[in-house]
């Protein structure tokens, strides 16, 4: 019997395939401390991770009979994966699982900004509505516009092939061309030539020191001033402060944001503007998504237990050693 250390509890799918290990749960309603993953990492075989859990040398220190460190999340930034790798303790991710979800936030984030959802909810609610009216609540379009795609992996090629259904025309960047993105007819062009032509632009990159602050204020200010920034991928990835600024002196008409450059904190300003829309890193955050999410950390796990290399290992090289 393994013991696993969880710094959330999962969706009961996953909870079941390890039921039979030891294992104990944070349980607080906001994110544990570093000192408590710590805590709760001393003496344990496993420890699974969110995204927004901090993994470094000291939190492995916790416990030398480490094996695993298996992350419920696509993306691994928050891990350090070489110094997990030099002691032997294997890092796995739940990739691909969540790319149609995301794709679907990724538009309806889009549809929301556009036409003005959020606002007009609030209007309704708050008895202002007294009729149809010629300029009320106007907003923009949306089909045969022009879309920006940033990042041409699994969630942008699948946030592409919607835009099929809208007419749109597609432009994407990335750090290479995508021949999957161009058999849509999406055609590749330079960052900048993005920007500037496109309505909406909508990134899907990962957080590296090349992708941190990529959109900052020589970025937005290429943009249309009637376009919108979408962001589903990685807080950082905009400099949040300067975006403020831009929808404030209307660089931009919108931004519709799900991740946050210090999340859960929020630029303070930014919740006060009627021209964003925030929800709360809910990119993936579907009942069917979040269990084979689940599913998908329990078999990492059992298979790392094993001695077997687990279906999503990040760092092969450790099992080499072996």
């Amino acid at each position: 019997m393994a013991r696993i250390f969880l710094t959330r509890r999962l969706p009961e799918e996953g909870m079941k395939l390890l039921e039979s290990h030891e294992m104990e749960v944070y349980e607080g309603d906001a994110p544990p401390s570093k000192e408590e993953i710590i805590d709760g990492v001393r003496g344990k075989d496993v420890l699974i991770c969110l995204l927004t859990d901090k993994i470094d040398a000291e939190v492995m220190d916790a416990s030398p009979r480490l094996k695993i460190i298996a992350n419920y999340a696509v993306g691994v930034d928050n891990i350090d994966i070489e110094e997990a790798t030099r002691r032997g303790i294997v890092v796995t991710n739940t990739p691909g699982v969540l790319t149609e979800t995301v794709a679907d936030l990724t538009w309806a984030l889009m549809l929301a900004i556009a036409r003005r959802i959020v606002e007009g909810d609030e209007f309704t609610r708050a008895g202002k509505f007294k009729g149809w009216a010629p300029l009320l609540m106007l907003g923009g379009d949306i089909h045969g516009k022009t879309l920006g795609i940033i990042g041409a992996g699994r969630i942008g090629q699948a946030v592409a092939r919607r835009a099929r259904g809208f007419d749109m025309k597609v432009l994407y960047y990335s750090r290479e061309r995508k021949e999957e993105m161009e058999k849509m007819g999406a055609k590749y062009v330079d960052i900048h030539t993005l920007l500037r032509e496109s309505d909406f632009v909508s990134l899907h990159v990962p957080l590296t020191p090349e992708t941190y602050h990529m959109i900052g204020e020589k970025e937005l200010r290429e943009m249309k001033s009637s376009a919108y920034l979408i962001n589903t991928a990685r807080g950082k990835c905009i400099d949040e402060r300067v975006l403020v600024r831009a929808l404030k002196e209307g660089w931009i008409r919108g931004a519709a944001l799900d991740v946050f450059e210090n999340e859960p904190e929020i630029t303070p300003e930014l919740k006060e503007l009627k021209n964003v829309v925030i929800t709360p890193h809910i990119g993936s955050a579907s009942y069917e998504t979040r269990s084979r999410m689940a599913v998908m950390v329990a078999e990492n796990v059992l298979a790392a237990l094993e001695g077997k290399m687990p279906p999503n290992c990040l760092n092969p090289e450790v099992f080499n050693k072996k």
